[in-house]
């Protein structure tokens, strides 16, 4: 239960207004025992103000954030919720205020007859109903939700693989609800790829990323086929390679969510180490290069290899657009 214009527990007056930050609505108002006359004079001495049609702060000086996220959350009315950004912020893990308010109501209704409210987002969905918060929390979906919508929301993969990201490394998110999350959208972009970035957090990623390069980069792309988890001893150090084409000097690494966060600037290190005392060259890749970006990977990769020897020729996937050309 949550409290909003429609519905919130019969709680005394100066409880309501303390709980949602001083933001009131002409309803709530309305039902404590205001009258019209009453409510126009606060407005019109300036005891209280008008936020937006039928949104009220009943004190003066600056409006916080909270009573911010409070006025969007009464302006949007029944089942509204904070979500997206702002859900993040609401919870403290943002760590800055979101740049619009973000609200997710039914997808049946439509806020104040289709008013916008300045500075609020509204999205609309048939799961609102179905996310729930406790009296006095401001609602907002829950961060496994929240970071769904985000990464449906992202305008490249690179950005929704990030919100899974910090997620799992920040947000001590688990995988299964995230895949929990997910199964409840029947229309979501990016499913397979988001699902493997859910897969490589619960440690599935060597697999994963491994099928999609040999797969999507490699063989889509005609390369030449590299050794799997070569074994290279290096200043006495036994070291796997996740692909390496030795005769060409080139190597793959393919890195993780975890990985990528919590070991990058250790593997940086190592790597700049070996490249004084070895001959091969190693390029690092993550999920996305070998999804979202596998053609641009594919064509780094080629360009290396025929730096070094290589006399093939590399050729376009069946992706539209793909950045190898037939002519290459």
């Amino acid at each position: 239960m949550y409290m909003n214009a429609d519905s919130e527990p019969s709680w005394p007056w100066d409880v309501l207004v303390r709980a949602q930050a001083g933001i009131v609505t002409h309803a709530q108002a309305r039902r404590a025992g205001f009258t019209e006359r009453q409510i126009s004079y606060r407005l019109s001495t300036g005891k209280w103000r008008r936020l937006h049609r039928g949104v009220y702060a009943t004190f003066t000086g600056d409006v916080p954030r909270r009573a911010r996220l409070w006025a969007a959350v009464l302006w949007a009315g029944k089942g509204a919720i904070l979500s997206h950004e702002t859900a993040l912020e609401a919870e403290d893990l943002l760590g800055r205020p979101s740049r619009e308010i973000h609200v997710t109501v039914p997808r049946d209704r439509r806020p104040a007859q289709g008013k916008p409210m300045p500075g609020v987002i509204v999205h609309r969905s048939d799961l609102a109903y179905s996310w729930t918060m406790a009296p006095a929390k401001l609602p907002r979906t829950p961060v496994e939700e929240t970071v769904i919508d985000l990464a449906a929301a992202a305008r490249t993969f690179d950005d929704a693989y990030s919100w899974v990201s910090r997620a799992f490394t920040d947000w001590h998110v688990r995988a299964y609800e995230l895949r929990r999350a997910l199964a409840r959208r029947e229309r979501f972009p990016r499913r397979a790829w988001l699902l493997d970035a859910i897969d490589d957090a619960a440690d599935g990623v060597h697999f994963r990323i491994e099928l999609r390069y040999v797969r999507d980069v490699e063989r889509a792309h005609g390369l030449p086929e590299g050794t799997r988890q070569a074994r290279r001893t290096i200043g006495g150090a036994t070291h796997r390679k996740d692909t390496l084409y030795e005769r060409y000097g080139i190597a793959v690494e393919l890195d993780g969510i975890t990985y990528h966060r919590n070991r990058r600037r250790q593997d940086q290190r190592r790597d700049n180490v070996n490249l004084a005392v070895d001959d091969i060259r190693t390029f690092r890749f993550d999920l996305v290069a070998v999804t979202a970006e596998a053609c641009a990977t594919a064509a780094l990769v080629a360009a290396a290899l025929r730096r070094n020897g290589w006399t093939g020729k590399p050729r376009p996937c069946r992706e539209p657009g793909c950045v190898i050309r037939r002519d290459s």
